[in-house]
């Protein structure tokens, strides 16, 4: 059998985007997914490959747990 598809890599302005809304407190990664594809986990290793280790530290540290950037997090948030 044939192994799964990958996603093609990003451009460089896709890239730009996909940093720029992953560092956004607001937009959930599952928007990320809408709009490029990518599931969390290839957004984390995008992030760790472009990012100095200091600022994938730092935005780790950031996202870790935040709630708006996970929305079924989100969602259990509000129904509460």
């Amino acid at each position: 059998s044939t192994p799964p598809m990958r996603a093609p890599r990003p451009s460089a302005e896709q890239t730009e985007q996909i940093i720029y809304m992953a560092w956004q407190d607001r937009i959930s990664f599952e928007a990320i997914r809408a709009r490029f594809g990518l599931s969390e986990a290839e957004v984390i290793a995008l992030m760790r490959r472009t990012l100095k280790p200091s600022s994938f530290r730092l935005w780790r540290q950031r996202v870790h747990g935040r709630i708006t950037k996970h929305r079924k997090l989100l969602d259990r948030h509000l129904s509460q």
